[in-house]
């Protein structure tokens, strides 16, 4: 940059120096180099197609007849949707698809729900041993599910609740640690003050969270939906281990009993196979792209405190 002299204006008043740009340096405008924003872009572009190729692969092979399932290539050539027709006749994938549904919503919502008054309460108020609780609650995230999956079955067993859908949702009324350390961030960037002046008013506790904290943290909470409804929409072990009606079978259960009828020891009708596997992806993805605004939202601010 070069600075001209600084001229006298009228009655010895002194003009501020004009800056004039120097044609040798370029313009600093707070944005980075274009070689490194093309290079950004081409760096996402690389990783974007590296996590598509899987699920792309496994469109196109299921459009394909059996004989061309494994064929080099990307294109489904030659072209066979009447694939997905069988899958939908071969197997009760309209049953499974509306058990997956019920089961996720009432899972990620009593997750949620349970994990944000819990993790309201260890955020707002102040008792001693709070650290030491929130460090216990946190600590049984390092329990393996293998520890507690033959007592927890013992359990619903006992409650007679086996062979029902009960046990794949209803332990999550109970809480989650990883929701309630996530939440319980969220809940701290908020103002206490604001809490504060609503205990002055003479709100209650149950106030305080329904009508001020709950709707302020809407973005935090529907990443723990998100979450939630995409561990149960792919959970297999729960199902297998209390279901035995078909007609409650979840879609991963269901993928299971597809490829063990169509895949390995089966018919080896892998066409069927892949495109029942493709049913049961399409919800999750349509799940994510109609929640990416708020889904993104609640991962950028929760964690932020002040």
């Amino acid at each position: 940059m070069t600075t001209t002299s600084q001229p006298v204006g009228v009655a010895g008043t002194v003009v501020a120096p004009v800056t004039v740009p120097d044609p040798g340096r370029p313009v600093e405008d707070g944005r980075r180099p274009r070689w490194q924003r093309v290079l950004f872009v081409f760096a996402l572009v690389a990783a974007a197609v590296v996590f598509l190729l899987p699920f792309v692969w496994l469109v196109s092979a299921s459009l394909r007849p059996r004989e061309y399932v494994f064929a080099p290539g990307l294109l489904p050539v030659p072209f066979a949707p009447d694939n997905y027709a069988r899958a939908w006749e071969a197997m009760p994938l309209l049953t499974w698809l509306f058990n997956s549904v019920v089961v996720g919503v009432a899972a990620a919502a009593a997750a949620t729900l349970s994990s944000a008054w819990v993790a309201f309460g260890f955020a707002y108020f102040r008792f001693p041993g709070r650290n030491l609780l929130f460090g216990l609650v946190l600590a049984t995230m390092m329990l393996p599910f293998a520890v507690t999956m033959i007592p927890t079955y013992l359990i619903w067993n006992r409650l007679g609740l086996v062979d029902t859908q009960v046990p794949l949702w209803a332990g999550n009324l109970f809480g989650s640690a990883f929701y309630i350390f996530l939440l319980r961030q969220f809940f701290l960037s908020l103002p206490r003050e604001y809490f504060e002046a609503a205990r002055v008013d003479g709100a209650s506790y149950p106030q305080l969270f329904w009508r001020m904290a709950f709707p302020l943290v809407r973005p935090a909470l529907l990443v723990a939906f998100v979450f939630e409804f995409k561990a149960s929409w792919t959970d297999l072990v729960k199902p297998l281990i209390y279901l035995r009606n078909e007609q409650l079978y979840t879609l991963p259960r269901g993928l299971k009993v597809i490829l063990d009828r169509f895949g390995y020891g089966g018919e080896q009708q892998w066409e069927v196979v892949l495109a029942g596997s493709v049913i049961a992806t399409v919800p999750m993805i349509i799940l994510f792209f109609l929640a990416q605004r708020h889904f993104v939202e609640g991962i950028a601010t929760t964690g932020r405190k002040g």
